[in-house]
């Protein structure tokens, strides 16, 4: 997260081409209390939607428990400079905690009016379904979201510990549950941590590795990710828009309710993603950019 005055230039900037999510963590230093600050500085809360994420885990311990959730909640609550968050997700799982006090402390903090919708950042699918059984058979308030990694650039290697991907051919069973379940998704790394900006090219892999860091290169730096690289820029080229625009548009065209968390260095850019929402693809274009059908449009 940029400090100070960059930030708040930023953050006007995308407000001004009308942005009105921003999603956020305890585990991103300073980024919560940045957008405090520039909250309080343009009195425009009222007009922001927060997401925020908590119970991230240190090193091997995992934090996902009723404790930590509360601490959670109470410190992002006083960066922030609110007194709730419209969605809170939790940051990480932990399968050794049963979900029934998670479930029980979301629903008490849904209550008190500190937290709106709530769900899992990298649970698996099975976790939320066992999550959400355990709501319906309480009479409590289940996940009404999920943000795992989704996006054309399929996530080979994990980005880091304990993430979960929807993405690429192994993943058809979880994103079937996603689609029968009409779950959202708050897509982290739709555009492969950078792979897609348009800054990467597909002929020169090398040198793409060079500009990514260390997590993009773990996760969509793979020779499988520069073939849809390619088919993108091509795709891009013929339609005159930007691979940027294109990868995104990718996910947007899903027969899925997701979500794209997307970055951006100025509004412009952030425009450009916006008008990516226009974008149609053909079921061909979609099936040619994921490497499904191998002849060239």
């Amino acid at each position: 997260m940029l400090g100070g005055r960059t930030a708040f230039r930023l953050l006007d900037e995308v407000a001004d081409v009308g942005a009105t999510s921003i999603e956020t963590a305890r585990a991103y230093p300073g980024s919560e209390r940045t957008i405090g600050r520039w909250m309080r500085e343009r009195g425009n809360r009222e007009s922001v939607v927060i997401v925020t994420k908590g119970a991230h885990g240190r090193g091997r311990k995992g934090r996902v428990t009723p404790a930590d959730i509360r601490s959670d909640v109470a410190t992002s609550l006083k960066q922030l400079g609110t007194d709730r968050v419209e969605v809170y997700l939790l940051h990480r799982d932990d399968p050794n905690q049963p979900v029934g006090p998670i479930v029980e402390v979301l629903n008490e903090l849904h209550v008190e009016g500190r937290i709106g919708a709530f769900g899992g950042s990298n649970w698996t699918h099975e976790r939320i379904q066992s999550a959400n059984q355990y709501a319906l058979e309480h009479g409590l308030v289940p996940f009404a979201a999920s943000s795992p990694n989704f996006g054309l650039a399929e996530q080979v290697e994990a980005a880091w510990d304990g993430v979960i991907t929807i993405s690429g051919p192994s993943n058809v069973d979880a994103r079937e549950w996603y689609a029968c379940n009409d779950m959202p998704i708050v897509a982290w790394s739709s555009m492969g941590r950078g792979f897609f900006s348009g800054r990467i090219k597909s002929d020169h892999p090398n040198e793409a590795k060079k500009l990514l860091d260390g997590a993009a290169r773990r996760g969509f730096a793979h020779p499988t990710n520069f073939e849809r690289l390619e088919r993108v820029e091509k795709v891009a080229d013929e339609k005159g828009y930007s691979v940027a625009q294109i990868a995104l548009a990718w996910v947007l065209n899903q027969p899925l309710d997701v979500y794209p968390v997307v970055s951006a260095s100025s509004g412009r850019r952030m425009q450009q993603n916006i008008d990516a929402l226009g974008i149609r693809l053909t079921p061909n274009e979609l099936s040619y950019l994921d490497l499904a059908r191998a002849a060239a449009l």
